[in-house]
């Protein structure tokens, strides 16, 4: 491995044994979630995925070095320090010859995860295609880095703030398959079902680590795959009340002239605020059973490669 790229001992023990990691970005941590309860949720996610019997493992850039896996002071730090850049792939570069100090995003934690060998990935929503892209081309990164990163990432679906059956009409265009799990709707997120299918259901994580491992043995996994794993009916947010809060971010959007990478960090503060952190407490809610399910399928794919 690289200078630049630093792994941790029990991560890099799990790997050489054949055991299960489960890649977990950091943006959510520095940048999606308040001062104080990051931390604590934090705890939990990587619990989620010790619990289901794989290794968590966190990824950032702390002092210019890449750290797969993150001790507790680590977390600390990440989490308490109101200077952590938002990193993607295209920015990594820059932050480790600067010395930086950066929170990985769905593209570069992919990217990396990759990079040392982790081949499951847990996040909360996907990156996707930006409502209006059709002028202005605002396009996640995070579609783009997956159409040539073997990774499977399980998420909520697509932020409903997004265009969804834009998005899924891209990942189709990029030959990313998605799977949806226990379901044939594609989840929005916040919402179990956005309102669009999905072409493939996997019911169990043996399934899912079954799809990965056919595509490796047809050499046609030079694509990620989206596992997309929807918030139960009961907890996720009232519809009524999200499709009136999105309606109201999206003219709030237009009134403040916000657009581009603004838009998602903008739109999802004002979910905060107006549904007075119910949306919040989905975003937890989500981001803990999508590892809890990673760890499971990362454990089947450890299992099955044996």
């Amino acid at each position: 491995m690289s200078s630049l790229l630093q792994i941790h001992p029990e991560v890099a023990d799990a790997l050489a044994t054949g055991g299960a990691v489960v890649a977990l970005e950091s943006t959510i941590l520095a940048h999606g979630l308040p001062r104080g309860d990051n931390r604590v949720i934090a705890d939990r996610i990587e619990g989620e995925v010790r619990r289901n019997g794989a290794v968590p493992a966190t990824i950032a850039v702390l002092d210019g070095v890449v750290k797969v896996g993150l001790g507790p002071a680590d977390l600390d730090r990440l989490c308490a320090s109101d200077d952590i850049a938002k990193l993607s792939v295209r920015d990594l570069g820059a932050a480790l010859a600067l010395h930086r100090d950066g929170a990985t995003t769905v593209a570069s934690t992919s990217a990396l995860a990759h990079r040392a060998g982790i081949s499951v990935f847990a996040t909360g929503g996907l990156g996707g295609v930006h409502r209006g892209a059709a002028s202005s081309f605002d396009v996640s990164a995070d579609l783009g880095v997956l159409a040539r990163t073997p990774v499977l990432v399980v998420c909520a679906g697509v932020k409903s703030i997004l265009d969804v059956p834009g998005t899924l009409e891209y990942l189709e265009t990029l030959s990313v398959p998605v799977l949806g799990y226990r379901t044939d709707r594609f989840p929005g997120f916040y919402l179990s079902d956005s309102g669009y299918g999905v072409p493939w259901t996997v019911r169990t994580p043996a399934e899912a680590a079954a799809v990965v491992l056919a595509r490796r043995e047809l050499a046609t996994d030079q694509a990620g795959v989206v596992l997309a794993n929807p918030i139960a009916p009961d907890k996720q947010l009232d519809p009524d009340l999200h499709d009136r809060t999105l309606e109201s971010g999206l003219e709030l959007l237009r009134t403040e002239g916000i657009t581009g990478k603004d838009v998602t960090p903008r739109l999802l503060e004002f979910f905060h605020h107006t549904t007075h952190g119910a949306s919040l407490t989905v975003n937890v809610d989500l981001v803990l059973s999508n590892a809890s399910l990673a760890g499971e399928v990362a454990v089947a794919l450890a299992r099955a490669g044996r």
